[in-house]
C-alpha cells in the first residue's frame, strides 16, 4: 500500500485545515488507518486513528474535540479535519495504515506497516 498525504499549510491560530491521505496499491484489503505527527525536536506522537469501517475512532487527548478523523473507502482516502488549531499543533503530519479487521485501531506507531511521506502544518500565533 502506498500512501500520499496532502493538505498541509500555514494557518493562523484558531483556523482550520483538512488533511487528506490517498491510498493506492493493495487497497482491497482491510486496513486500520491513523494520523501521527512529529514536531521539531520532539518524538513522533499519535494523533488519531480509525477502524476499517470507520465506526471506531480514537484520538489523542491533545486533539480531542478539535480534530475529526474520517475515511471514504470508495475513494481510498483518509481525512483529518483540524479545527481550532493551536501553535502547538505545528508539526509534520503522517498518515499510516495497517492490515486489520474491524476492531479498535492501534495508537502505537510501531503497529503500522505503511506510512505516507508527511505534510507540513504550521500554525502561527
Amino acid at each position: 500500500v502506498q500512501l500520499q498525504a496532502s493538505g498541509g499549510g500555514l494557518v493562523q491560530a484558531g483556523g482550520s485545515l483538512r488533511l487528506s491521505c490517498a491510498a493506492s496499491g493493495r487497497t482491497r484489503s482491510s486496513y486500520a488507518m491513523g494520523w501521527f505527527r512529529r514536531a521539531p525536536g520532539k518524538e513522533r506522537e499519535f494523533v488519531a486513528a480509525i477502524s476499517w469501517s470507520g465506526h471506531i475512532t480514537i484520538y489523542a487527548n491533545s486533539v480531542k474535540g478539535r480534530f475529526t478523523i474520517s475515511r471514504d473507502n470508495a475513494k481510498n482516502t483518509l481525512y483529518l479535519q483540524m479545527n481550532s488549531l493551536k501553535p502547538e499543533d505545528t508539526a509534520v503530519y503522517y498518515c499510516a495504515a495497517t492490515p486489520s479487521t474491524d476492531y479498535t485501531p492501534p495508537s502505537g506507531g510501531r503497529e503500522y506497516d505503511y506510512w505516507g511521506q508527511g505534510t507540513q502544518v504550521t500554525v502561527s500565533s
